[in-house]
């Protein structure tokens, strides 16, 4: 028998902050949520998402428990309940059949994005704390192709970074192609992105408190 889980206390401010903004951001058709991950969340694994996760450690375990306790719930809004997200074993997580979705977290948040087949093609998020990119991290991630003039120019490198990570989980679910950071062009100035592999994906982001990138392709 599993151990229960920590009940969970009242929304904080800074999930009622992100939720809020995210659900500004998201596109029509897709739902969207977050979590600041805490002691226990582990417990919210359902037992075929827990098989699917070698990782052993407590807190890449807790923040998968995160990610997936916003991911059920969101898939119960529409219907669909007591369903597990298993990762395949390229990582990405599996979703139930008519449906697609994204998973992401940093150190504290999780989020989650998801939507019916029939509302959207892909989706992919990322998560980051709002703090600029190190500059050694900026120069792996930049194009001289990338466009971040109208970004906040503090957080435009960690934007950037978000939406590059978001643009390949949209992406690889179709072309089931590794990309690298330059196998994908961002301009945030018209929210696009584009990849090699002849992809184009529409982008928002939130900066509250956290930045978080949404990259997604229509029906």
């Amino acid at each position: 028998m599993r151990p229960a889980a920590n009940p969970s206390p009242p929304d904080l401010p800074e999930e009622s902050s992100l939720a809020q903004a995210l659900a500004a951001i998201a596109p029509h058709g897709v739902r969207t949520g977050c979590r600041l991950i805490r002691e226990g969340d582990e417990t919210h694994l359902l037992p075929e998402e827990a098989r699917s996760i070698p990782a052993r450690q407590p807190a890449m375990r807790r923040a998968s428990g995160a990610a997936r306790w916003i991911a059920h719930r969101l898939l119960a809004d529409i219907g669909i309940k007591n369903i597990a997200i298993p990762r395949a074993p390229s990582g990405a997580p599996v979703w139930p059949h008519g449906t697609i979705g994204s998973l992401a977290h940093d150190d504290d948040m999780a989020v989650a994005a998801v939507a019916r087949i029939a509302d959207m093609s892909s989706l992919g998020i990322d998560v980051e704390p709002a703090l600029p990119l190190p500059d050694d991290v900026f120069a792996l991630v930049a194009t001289g192709a990338d466009r971040m003039d109208t970004a906040d120019q503090h957080l435009a490198g960690r934007i950037l970074f978000a939406a590059k990570e978001a643009v390949y989980k949209a992406v690889y679910p179709l072309d089931h192609q590794v990309l690298g950071y330059e196998d994908i062009t961002v301009d945030l100035n018209t929210g696009r992105a584009t990849t090699t592999t002849g992809r184009s994906a529409n982008l928002v982001y939130c900066i509250a408190p956290r930045v978080v990138v949404l990259a997604f392709i229509g029906e």
